[in-house]
């Protein structure tokens, strides 16, 4: 203890705490001198712009949710069901992209992963200026558009372990619970800008939707670029996970967080072309976002709740509660056609997800 203390305190602004391309050789975030000096500075800067590219990624994720409402106003004549493939496909590449983009981080550096997977966003926006561009765009190309948004999905895992090595253990539920909600709620910013955009001018241009975000993009690639750090220190031992894989108590998490976030990105995708399928003729479209935002911001909720009473008892609760919500949205569509019934079925159900994952992260 006493050799910790005494022991110089590392800095990432000299020479050999540095090297070119903004790499830091030595980070100890555990040492409170070098944490209250040099490193809650380093580690909130990261932090900011990880969550500026985070919220970018999910947006570009959940960009088609948003977009398959006007296809048929913009001239498409695809089916319901091709149109809830649109949604379901980034979904599924974006699952798919977790586990490798979460080992990007050690092998290529925080920031320049950063800057690479803000930059791939480009492509499903511009894929999907160029699908709208088109009436006789085929179906196919939809799907290629589609499938490229589910790079949005594995920004989330790439950041979420980039900023778990600047922190403290102390601090590190805090700052990734920042993280997490930051990108979470462009879930719903994406389904709140859409349709305002899209309606820009006279009739549908469904264009603006893809166009819509790419300054942003390339202002996050520039933000990482200047301002964030690599850090040498970051290890993934591939090994440990694998061992990881053969506990049991993985898979039962797994399974667990695929009902509660997987619920919350399933949900917020389908959200506002179910509205628009089961209440036409009403304006029940403008409300989709209500639903991500709920979720998003029951999520710290969840963190603070499980502190207090156990991950595993929160999660017991919300699973629970997320069956009432089901079978409360289930009679507003096939029995009453109850807008407002629908709509406070599926705000229990996003807040219970919310608060899901926030439980299940804690354990």
């Amino acid at each position: 203890m006493t050799e910790l203390l005494n022991r110089p305190v590392p800095t990432v602004s000299t020479p050999s705490g540095r090297r070119r391309g903004r790499w830091i050789e030595v980070w100890d975030p555990e040492n409170e001198a070098f944490w209250a000096t040099t490193g809650r500075r380093v580690a909130r800067r990261n932090l900011i712009f990880s969550i500026f590219a985070e919220h970018l990624g999910f947006t570009t994720w959940l960009l088609w949710s948003a977009v398959v409402v006007f296809l048929p106003q913009a001239g498409f004549t695809f089916s319901v069901s091709q149109l809830f493939w649109l949604l379901a496909v980034p979904n599924l590449v974006g699952s798919f992209l977790r586990l490798p983009y979460t080992f990007a981080v050690p092998k290529f550096g925080g920031r320049n992963w950063t800057v690479v997977s803000a930059l791939l966003l480009l492509i499903p926006t511009g894929l999907l200026v160029v699908a709208v561009s088109d009436p006789d765009t085929p179906y196919w190309f939809f799907l290629l558009a589609a499938a490229t948004a589910g790079v949005g999905g594995g920004n989330f895992a790439s950041s979420m372990a980039n900023i778990s090595f600047f922190y403290p253990e102390k601090e590190k539920g805090f700052a990734l619970g920042l993280n997490a909600a930051g990108g979470n709620i462009g879930t719903a910013v994406v389904q709140l800008v859409v349709p305002v955009v899209v309606t820009l001018g006279s009739g549908v241009t469904v264009a603006y939707a893809g166009l819509a975000w790419m300054p942003f993009i390339v202002l996050a690639a520039v933000g990482a670029w200047l301002f964030m750090d690599n850090l040498a220190m970051a290890r993934s031992d591939f090994k440990t996970q694998a061992a990881a894989a053969k506990r049991s108590h993985t898979w039962v998490m797994s399974f667990l967080y695929i009902g509660t976030f997987g619920s919350f990105i399933g949900y917020s995708a389908a959200m506002p072309l179910l509205l628009k399928t089961q209440f036409p003729g009403t304006n029940a479209v403008s409300y989709a976002f209500a639903g991500a935002l709920i979720g998003s911001v029951a999520r710290p909720f969840g963190g603070w709740l499980s502190d207090k009473l156990g991950g595993a008892r929160v999660t017991f609760a919300t699973f629970l509660v997320m069956g009432a919500g089901v079978l409360g949205v289930m009679y507003a569509v096939e029995g009453a056609k109850n807008l407002p019934l629908f709509l406070a079925s599926f705000a229990v159900l996003f807040a219970a997800t919310g608060v899901g994952n926030g439980s299940t992260y804690r354990m």
